[in-house]
């Protein structure tokens, strides 16, 4: 197994975020600054890539801070561990500009989740302290984030009021955006992580 040390990350700025937001009065005006941090590949071993991701707390406008949103290419599937702080896990299955369904899960240090192939995921920080989620997913995996920005955002915003619907998902699709189902994490990891293998 190859090892590396956390350096070198793929920074996520406000700038590449803007039109995904809630607030948007506060995301026009708001200076750019630093989200989020991806060290990918600390580990690889046998075609699999280890990615770490570190998310400070924050509030974007009434908005918790949250990653960008991608699925994966190649039905790859994709599995989630919180290392430390609290996450907020968003997931949603859209087909063109309908939103078939929605599943938020929470989860604490040591709990994780499996990332559906057809799933987008977002990640959000609902705490005070810093998010370290790690990610185990192909190495031959490229991410894809058209369904959240052709949509200027997930299907659902977590914010200071709760979950808020985006309404630009009923708008475009003329269909009623799925009520949020809400599911519990895996309090273990697997032993076999071979389902990450599986492509078209």
């Amino acid at each position: 197994m190859e090892i590396k040390r956390l350096k070198n990350p793929d920074i996520r700025c406000l700038d590449e975020m803007r039109n995904l937001l809630y607030d948007q009065d506060w995301a026009k005006n708001a200076p750019n600054f630093k989200l989020y941090y991806m060290y990918r590949g600390v580990k690889k071993k046998n075609g699999l890539r280890y990615d770490i991701t570190i998310i400070p707390p924050k509030m974007l406008g009434k908005e918790f801070v949250k990653t960008k949103g991608n699925h994966n290419s190649n039905n790859f599937a994709e599995f989630y561990t919180v290392l430390r702080g609290e996450a907020l896990i968003l997931m949603q299955k859209i087909k063109g500009r309908v939103a078939k369904d929605a599943v938020a899960i929470g989860l604490k240090k040591g709990d994780s989740i499996i990332e559906p192939a057809d799933y987008d995921v977002i990640t959000i920080n609902p705490s005070k302290q810093n998010l370290k989620i790690a990610n185990w997913i192909s190495e031959k995996n490229k991410n894809i984030y058209e369904n959240v920005e052709k949509m200027n955002g997930a299907c659902y915003f977590y914010t200071k009021s709760g979950w808020i619907k985006n309404k630009n998902y009923e708008f475009h699709s003329k269909k009623k955006i799925p009520k949020l189902r809400f599911e519990k994490p895996l309090k273990k990891i697997p032993k076999n992580l071979d389902f990450l293998y599986g492509g078209d």
